[in-house]
């Protein structure tokens, strides 16, 4: 192995990735003396990446990266569709997202209503030693929030105008390089489709529903619940083939709560960034929206607030295209928004009962989930997703966020 001048949690990077990394840092122009790795957040903030921070101090100066790092061990690859996620955030990240501010810059948009991305470094899209290298947006105050507690209103209208601005500027690139957009749009790959398309990860889902109805406590609940996650990746791949290309987006794709950022002055939030692009695609704007508002909220906030959300968005989304001299009422009407968001509403149910059930587990359940993934045993991965076994405190957090979800879907007649 080639010496670095590294230091810390270096112990499951390769050396092909250790080698990149290193490419990177010397690209810095630091005069580099000092790199320590060190793990960032806990087991089950991220199921796709091995997330790192490093801290380099040089003689230039120091500055601190995030590492976003692909697994080696086959099942976890093969689960998470691991090569093709990694090639969707390298194509955001280097082609897609430069681009689309520079349509804002070209436009004079002014700064602060910029789409905000983080920096990426260098992005080794060679399988498997997949790594993208990124900004540490913790250096500018960037913060995550609680993964169990709601997002605020606030919060929630900061990552709306977020998608609507990314929205946005699809939009423009369709009308001003439709080559371009086809391009990018042919080289974002659909994770979806893909499982759809793999019958052990269909049985898989199976399994993961025949636990998942073990929750509820009456036949109603159940009723509700049954096939809906079965469904949702054929439902979700036909949708995509059947879509309308007028209104559908580049969509971020993995809006929930660890994958956004948010900066407060004060009490008072400044800003939000979104960080993950491991799933972007081609897909309706309802996606984005029901996603985060589902995965990131609780049935009161929702009740609350949905109607005023969406509002908000379509809002925003004229004012990011009159930059453009472009109409929202002409591009995307918004009873066409209302349209979508019933032609999506089992999928993004299913989804999001599914999800309720792996993204509110705990930090050492989640590691016991990764560890099963490490020694690819498909039972033991899926044992650790039984509701049979879970800890009581876990129980009660996911009966009651399935049962917002059944009870916000159908109030807001999405089923």
């Amino acid at each position: 192995m080639a010496q670095y001048n590294f230091e810390g949690d270096i112990e499951n990077i390769n050396e092909r990735q250790l080698e990149f990394i290193n490419k990177v840092i010397q690209e810095q122009d630091l005069k580099v003396t000092k790199v320590v790795f060190s793990p960032v957040g806990q087991a089950g903030d991220n199921f796709v990446a091995n997330v790192k921070r490093i801290n380099i101090e040089g003689e230039n100066g120091s500055m601190r990266m995030i590492l976003k790092i692909a697994p080696g061990f086959e099942m976890a690859r093969k689960m998470m569709n691991t090569e093709s996620m990694f090639q969707n955030e390298h194509t955001m990240y280097t082609e897609v997202l430069p681009k689309l501010v520079q349509l804002q810059k070209d436009a004079g948009v002014p700064e602060e209503e910029q789409l905000r991305y983080a920096k990426c470094y260098g992005s080794l899209i060679e399988a498997p030693n997949e790594v993208v290298i990124l900004e540490d947006l913790n250096e500018l105050d960037f913060k995550m929030l609680n993964k169990f507690e709601s997002l605020s209103d606030d919060c929630v209208k900061s990552v709306l105008k977020n998608f609507a601005i990314l929205h946005s500027l699809s939009y423009v690139l369709k009308k001003k390089e439709p080559e371009k957009f086809e391009l990018f749009k042919n080289n974002l790959i659909d994770v979806f489709s893909l499982t759809a398309e793999d019958p052990e990860a269909m049985a898989q889902m199976q399994v993961m529903e025949d636990n998942i109805l073990l929750v509820f406590d009456n036949e109603a609940h159940k009723s509700v619940v049954r096939n809906k996650i079965v469904n949702m990746f054929k439902l979700a791949a036909k949708l995509s083939k059947s879509s309308d290309n007028r209104y559908s987006v580049i969509q971020q794709g993995d809006a929930w709560t660890n994958n956004i950022m948010f900066k407060f002055v004060g009490d008072d939030l400044a800003q939000s960034i979104m960080i993950d692009y491991q799933v972007s695609r081609n897909n309706s704007p309802v996606v984005d929206l029901l996603y985060m508002i589902f995965n990131c909220t609780d049935h009161e906030t929702r009740s609350k607030n949905y109607y005023d959300w969406l509002d908000y968005y379509h809002t925003e989304l004229d004012k990011s295209l009159s930059n453009f001299g472009m109409k929202a009422n002409f591009v995307y009407p918004r009873d066409q928004l209302d349209a979508d968001l019933k032609r999506y509403g089992k999928l993004l149910f299913g989804l999001s009962i599914m999800l309720a059930n792996m993204l509110s587990r705990d930090s050492a359940e989640a590691s016991k989930f990764m560890e099963a993934i490490k020694d690819s045993d498909v039972a033991a991965v899926m044992d650790t997703m039984k509701i049979e076994d879970t800890p009581e405190a876990t129980m009660v957090r996911v009966r009651k966020r399935m049962i917002g979800l059944i009870d916000s879907f159908t109030e807001f007649g999405l089923l």
